[in-house]
């Protein structure tokens, strides 16, 4: 095998003005943090209350938490990312199209695409993170709630949610890294994030063993950081009795 190690490719000069290879891998993580945060946001405040209506007892809030995990789940997140940044743009009336296209730029609405897919699919593995939480805590603690007189909407805010939260942190902590690695799937409708970045210099200069695993090295940076904080907030909120609350 006859390849020339580089691993000072990310100090090289791109060529435009005074920029360098490292420039284009921060612009690309910091495009990989904007989406992964959105979603992140949108996934944990919609998955919140998916969770909530799958545990409620209407049986109509039930079913529809019920239809939305079972659409956005079974398909596959790559077809969602393509169906918001090719479909649903045509369905936007004329004037909001225009300015979608012509006044936002390329970057920015497949920004927007790539968060919103993203933040729905995450949506559907929170719901179902949530529901367990709720079902997992004695039903005792409905029973109480009820009798002391508040209701639905207060016993879930006051009593079920911080409790099952509690509970459910362990495993959000895995959707939370989960959120940011598949952000990466972004840069396959047009967002200059890290792997867009990373496939650029690659085909660039060649180096292609250094460039990915520096790619390698930020990620697994990036996910034992999220992991430390989710375990920290997990130690700082954990209740005895509770299911990984210790003794």
């Amino acid at each position: 095998m006859n390849y020339t190690w580089n691993w000072g490719v990310l100090s090289q000069s791109t060529g435009i003005g005074d920029e360098t290879y490292l420039d284009w891998i921060v612009s690309g993580l910091g495009w990989l943090l904007t989406i992964g945060s959105i979603a992140w946001i949108i996934a944990l405040c919609l998955g919140t209350v998916l969770g909530v209506m799958r545990t409620l007892p209407s049986a109509w809030a039930r079913r529809i938490g019920t239809l939305y995990v079972t659409i956005f789940r079974n398909i596959p997140l790559l077809v969602q990312l393509f169906v918001w940044y090719y479909v649903v743009p045509t369905w936007l009336p004329a004037s909001l199209q225009q300015w979608w296209v012509n006044d936002l730029g390329s970057n920015t609405t497949a920004l927007i695409s790539a968060s919103i897919g993203l933040g729905l699919f995450t949506a559907a593995r929170i719901c179902e993170q949530v529901r367990t939480g709720i079902e997992s805590l004695p039903k005792g603690q409905k029973n109480a709630g009820y009798a002391l007189g508040f209701t639905t909407a207060q016993m879930y805010k006051t009593v079920i949610l911080p409790q099952s939260f509690r509970v459910i942190l362990p495993p959000l902590s895995s959707e939370l890294t989960n959120c940011f690695k598949n952000a990466s799937i972004a840069s396959l409708v047009g967002v200059s994030e890290l792997i867009s970045q990373v496939k650029t210099i690659s085909e660039y200069t060649q180096s292609t063993i250094e460039v990915y695993a520096y790619a390698t090295l930020i990620y697994i940076v990036l996910n034992l950081s999220l992991i430390a904080l989710m375990g920290l907030l997990e130690r700082k909120l954990r209740v005895p009795g509770l299911i990984a609350g210790g003794k």
